[in-house]
């Protein structure tokens, strides 16, 4: 996701520092605790949390908080590699249940999501894509259809897009193996660019590696997310719109305990969980919008 050299090493020390100050200073509401993480969680976040304090006294600090993020990836990739397809399934039908049947997306007008790859081993939406895009546009005199937008890849240099689909016909296979929204439909007309568009997002569903219930996310190292939601963020605040709710869907051994994700400025928090065990909601948004 990143790269440095020690020929540089004055400006990105410097940034690094500020880093990881960053990650003593956690935006957390003192939520109630609505998931508790098994054993291995809890072994895995002190782990994670003892490696990155050694380094941090002993080496360059960016690479510590780096080292500290490809030690978790690579604990919780086996961790998924090794989970019980059984249980998986479970898990992915526990948390696509809540999600649609959730306040939060029931009154969403526009989703951005993702289109979940099994060799990602992502939690599935596909019922959550097919809620959104089986929905009649009108019923009655009352327009319901949700606009949906779906990520696509641009380049390697962490910059994608979000396209509006009308229908699963409208995604192709990339190179990845991963299914993503072509530029344009049968009859050649482009699809909307949501940063186009005239109206905000008003839910964002996201995938990641691990969470912590103060909203930390650790992606898998492209930053092709994070500079997105930048980029989206700055967009709301130009166009004076309110900030879409950011919800990530997690299964139960990506949830890890406070200490154990590195984060740096780059990095965007998440507004709530979704685990098979519930919604864990964080920010005030999060709070406000799970009472509706």
């Amino acid at each position: 996701m990143f790269s440095h050299s020690r020929a540089s090493a004055s400006g990105l020390i410097n940034r690094a520092k500020e880093a990881v100050t960053l990650i003593t200073q956690p935006r957390t509401l003192g939520s109630p605790p609505l998931f508790t993480s098994r054993p291995a969680n809890e072994r895995l976040a002190s782990q994670s949390y003892r490696s990155f304090a050694t380094m941090n006294r002993n080496d360059d600090p960016i690479e510590a908080l780096f080292q500290q993020k490809r030690s978790l990836r690579s604990r919780i990739r086996k961790e998924l590699r090794n989970m019980d397809p059984v249980r998986r399934s479970e898990e992915d039908a526990a948390i696509q249940s809540i999600v649609v049947n959730a306040p939060w997306f029931k009154y969403s007008k526009s989703v951005c999501a993702y289109i979940s790859s099994p060799a990602l081993q992502e939690v599935d939406t596909t019922r959550i894509v097919s809620e959104i895009l089986s929905k009649p546009a009108n019923e009655g005199d009352v327009p319901n259809r949700k606009k949906l937008y779906v990520p696509r890849v641009e380049d390697r240099n962490s910059n994608m897009r979000m396209l509006r689909i009308s229908s699963v016909d409208d995604l192709i296979v990339n190179s990845m193996n991963i299914l993503e929204p072509a530029l344009s439909d049968s009859d050649g007309k482009q699809h909307e660019d949501v940063m186009e568009a005239r109206e905000p997002v008003d839910l964002f569903i996201l995938p990641g590696l691990a969470f912590d219930r103060c909203g930390r996310r650790l992606g898998r190292s492209g930053g092709y997310y994070d500079l997105f939601l930048k980029k989206y963020q700055e967009l709301t605040k130009e166009r004076k719109w309110k900030e879409p709710l950011r919800v990530a869907l997690s299964y139960s051994i990506q949830i890890v305990e406070e200490g154990a994700i590195a984060v740096t400025s780059n990095d965007v928090s998440v507004d709530a969980l979704v685990s098979p065990a519930g919604v864990i909601p964080i920010s005030p948004a999060a709070w406000e919008r799970s009472m509706g």
